[in-house]
């Protein structure tokens, strides 16, 4: 091919943090970046340089340098220095979608503030990406896309230029990097006798997949400075090619070009298969499972809990809480980096990412207090002053945009006395009850169905703005209730009165009669292994085996999953020991204990000094703690499993026969699902990388067919196996202790610089948190049933106690969200103004016609993208109480309303 137009476009790829902690890179960072600067500056023929799609680097830089700030910002307006969208390259399957919107949202605000942003979603290194991809660019206005990870190698997938197409339709044209990536032309020398022989490898690696005349080439790799020379590179490149032309270009210029005569390939769903043109790395998806998972929780605190009540707070005249939830966002999505939510980093990596889920956890709890305080006119500061007239109260929120009531588990704190802080004083501490039997009351003073849980002595601490804290000992009482049905996103009060209420045992509840519970619509027997047995009672279809652990041994690395030379898997034989914990009628539940043999054993002395060590003479061991609930209201199957892991080099997992074969499992992903057929390949078809049979999901993976089925739900992310034989596995520890290994059959070679990564084994106590629900093909097909199943399971009705309550002023809401197959994806402040975000996707390829309805109406109502621009009046109807829409299939909708 000649006549080729190549576009030079310099550019680093910048991990902020990998083997090395971040500090560190931060450090390379400025003296890097000064040099863009001051190339830029001096050489006009230096057009333009790629800051790798992520804005937080520039805050890096200035937070060392601020008194450059002028000249970079001059720089980002005149185009060339080009920034964003991204505020961090993030993994892309890890975060929900609605943490990948929040990653744009800020990535959007701070290239404004810098003079612009590069309208390109540029993913040069995650490890695969979502079928919502195109649709998230075009939501913030991008029409344009780069990755590398997940796409080649597969037949039709020999050129280098796609139109990918979201779910929902919209496309972008999406330029694939080559195999060896973004560092392709890192190497290209500025010197007439050693550039013709690396150009020559260069050239043909690119122009063999062109598919038209305009060529990109990448020339920086990870961590590099600036090319020195990129002008004399390009007159030395035209001396050597006339017959082309070279151009300094900006990665956006070249993508607008890229397209004429060109004829991209068509490309849709997600891209995580490249095993045979790159490593696709989707053994990162267990890694420190751990650290996943508590971020996954403090992502849904974000989400669910702290966005919604800050908005409806601030609707409600309470403070604006914005500057609190950027702050939280941005900790969090510093957490997200590919490699740091990924887990393959060094052990200090994975310490900085824990401290700061601590502090993203912290301002998520103070957001919801203040929020609940402002919602219900509570000031601690003034009951503080009224203590005597104190009365308790719990406050119940429902994070859901629908009617729920039912059975609700809230926690209780009854006064035993004061607990004086400071120097002796004299002063005499207070005295109270402690525990007596209480009863709650609606706001209707009719009594609210009680069940007693649990109680125990413990602390607790009031605050307010204007007084010290004030520490007490306390009687914390956990009880089970059933609620009224509480308003969608409504605010309930329930006041405590004397004497137990107690729920009427005749009627249908939860029972439990030795190994089992039961309810109306399920039972469960708890089998000698530690598994469960399911009997669904509407379908009469059983499942038995149900969540049995089973543990291999691991000799991969951070990166892969590799299993040992004549491996052998251990599965839970039992004995268990079964304690009864709730008899219902509200609550039932069992605790089983017992132990398994598993990888490698570790001494603890070893422990100690050097996890990575190992006892070959004997197995390792978990120690297990299974907890089963049932409510009496739900066929849901809640389940908590506290995990002490004594053992090494091994992955532990938990088996759900389905005996369903045939179907696909589907799998909760970024606003919306993906069906998965089970994996099924020969190795030896892929000598870069062995294809592995697991894959990520986003709290569901439920399979089907006719009546029978189950749903497997989690908080957040999880890694799984869907089986030829019916089987889904979900993985629970995957533990090893090398961030690389270039040994691996998987993966031959280094995919990072090898170091000993002790806390990637993953000792010690973790616990995962899990639900069974038994479903039909129909309602999975539904779209929004089991995501509503999930919200019963993990975002129930919230009791907030105030143990020094006064009067309270209920606040009027009660928002819904109608229409079937439509899923609630966020409630929360616009980033600009007043108005209240309301988004929501269809989960269905059906066109679904939805509404918002609102107990008080609004006044106006616009819907927007994502990015919530492009505004477009909505009418309302019913006085502001009802705003319509449709939702194409698989569509986001965003809606403003104030």
């Amino acid at each position: 091919m000649s006549g080729l137009i190549f576009h030079l476009i310099p550019h680093t790829h910048w991990d902020r943090e990998w083997y090395l902690p971040r500090a560190a890179f931060q450090a390379r960072l400025v003296p890097a970046l000064d040099d863009v600067l001051e190339r830029l500056t001096a050489d006009p023929g230096y057009r333009s340089f790629l800051l790798d799609g992520q804005t937080v680097l520039v805050a890096d830089y200035l937070r060392a340098r601020p008194d450059r700030e002028p000249e970079l910002k001059t720089l980002v307006k005149t185009g060339r220095l080009q920034v964003g969208p991204w505020y961090v390259l993030a993994d892309e399957l890890i975060p929900s979608g609605e943490a990948l919107v929040r990653n744009l949202l800020l990535g959007a605000a701070d290239a404004e503030q810098l003079g612009g942003r590069l309208d390109v979603l540029y993913s040069p290194d995650a490890f695969g990406h979502p079928a919502a991809w195109p649709t998230l660019a075009r939501e913030f206005g991008i029409r344009f896309g780069v990755v590398w990870r997940g796409l080649g190698g597969e037949p039709g997938q020999e050129r280098d230029l796609y139109r990918w197409r979201g779910p929902e339709g919209r496309d972008v044209l999406l330029w694939h990097l080559p195999p060896r990536g973004y560092e392709l032309g890192a190497a290209l020398p500025a010197d007439a006798d050693g550039l013709g022989a690396v150009w020559t490898g260069v050239r043909t690696a690119l122009v063999e997949r062109a598919a038209g005349k305009h060529v990109a080439v990448l020339i920086g790799a990870d961590h590099h400075a600036a090319h020195p020379a990129v002008s004399r590179l390009r007159e030395l490149l035209a001396e050597l090619e006339p017959r082309s032309a070279f151009r300094v270009s900006r990665l956006d210029e070249f993508l607008q070009l890229a397209g004429e005569g060109a004829k991209p390939a068509p490309l849709d769903g997600e891209l995580r298969w490249s095993y045979r043109y790159a490593w696709t790395l989707q053994g990162v998806h267990a890694t420190r499972a751990p650290l996943k998972r508590r971020a996954t929780a403090a992502e849904l605190s974000l989400e669910r809990l702290a966005e919604p009540l800050a908005a409806l707070a601030r609707r409600a005249g309470g403070r604006d809480r914005r500057p609190l939830l950027e702050l939280a966002w941005r900790t969090l999505a510093r957490c997200q980096f590919h490699d740091a939510i990924a887990g393959c980093t060094i052990d200090d990596v994975a310490r900085a990412v824990d401290g700061r889920l601590t502090n993203v956890e912290a301002l998520a709890r103070d957001v919801v207090r203040g929020a609940v305080l402002d919602l219900v006119h509570h000031d601690p500061d003034a009951a503080r002053e009224r203590a005597g007239d104190a009365a308790p109260a719990l406050v119940l929120w429902n994070p859901a945009a629908r009617p729920r009531g039912g059975v609700v588990v809230v926690d209780v704190t009854l006064f035993r006395r004061d607990v004086l802080v400071g120097p002796p004083s004299g002063g005499v501490s207070r005295q109270g009850q402690g525990y007596r039997p209480f009863g709650l009351a609606g706001p209707d003073a009719r009594p609210i169905a009680l069940q007693l849980l649990d109680r125990r002595p413990g602390q607790e601490r009031l605050d307010a703005a204007r007084h010290y804290p004030d520490q007490d000992e306390v009687e914390w009482v956990r009880v089970a209730l059933r609620l009224p049905a509480v308003p969608g996103l409504g605010v309930r009060c329930a006041a405590l009165t004397p004497g137990a209420i107690r729920p009427d045992r005749a009627g249908e509840g939860a029972v439990v009669k030795g190994r089992s519970l039961a309810n109306h619509w399920i039972e469960i027997v708890l089998e000698p292994t530690g598994a469960l047995a399911v009997h669904d009672r509407r379908t009469g279809e059983r499942f038995f085996d149900v969540l049995r652990l089973e543990d291999g041994g691991d000799a991969g690395d951070t990166y892969t999953y590799c299993p040992p030379v004549r491996d052998r898997i251990v599965r839970a034989a039992g004995p268990i020991r079964v304690r009864r914990l709730a008899a219902g009628p509200l609550v039932a539940a069992l605790e089983a204990t017992f132990a398994l043999r598993a990888g490698k054993g570790v001494t603890q002395l070893r422990q100690l000094r050097q996890l990575n060590s190992v006892t070959q003479s004997r197995p390792g061991r978990v120690e297990v703690r299974l907890v089963v609930m049932l409510h009496a209201d739900s066929p849901v199957v809640r389940c908590i499993l506290d995990l002490d892991n004594q053992a090494t080099w091994h992955r532990l997992r938990a088996r759900v026969p389905t005996d369903l074969t045939g179907v696909p499992a589907v799998a909760g992903a970024a606003f919306g699902s993906v069906a998965r057929p089970p994996v099924v390949v020969r190795a030896a078809e892929y000598p870069l990388e062995t294809p592995v049979p697991t894959a990520p999901a986003q709290r569901f993976v439920a399979v089907a067919d006719g009546r029978r089925g189950l749903a497997l739900l989690a908080p957040g992310f999880f890694e799984y196996e869907w089986t030829r034989r019916g089987d889904l596995v979900l993985t629970l520890l995957r533990c090893v202790g090398e961030l690389s290994r270039g040994d691996l059959p998987t993966r031959p070679g280094h995919a990072g610089w090898p170091t000993a990564t002790p806390l990637a084994q993953c000792l010690g106590m973790s616990r995962v948190e899990l639900a069974i629900a038994p479903v039909s093909q129909a309602e999975l097909e539904r779209g929004d049933l089991i995501p509503s199943l999930w919200e019963d399971a993990f975002l129930p009705v919230r009791g907030f106690w105030l143990r020094d309550a006064g009067d309270l002023v209920v606040p009027p809401i009660d928002i819904a969200l109608e229409g079937t197959g439509l899923v609630v994806s966020a409630v929360k402040p616009a980033q600009q103004g007043s108005p209240l975000v309301l988004r929501c996707y269809n989960a269905t390829g059906r066109r679904a016609p939805g509404a918002w309805r609102f107990g008080e109406g609004v006044k106006s109502a616009h819907r927007v993208r994502a990015d919530e621009r492009e505004s477009t009046a909505l009418v309302l109807e019913g006085r502001g109480k009802t705003v319509r829409f449709v939702a194409e299939p698989h569509e986001i909708v965003t809606i403003l309303v104030t």
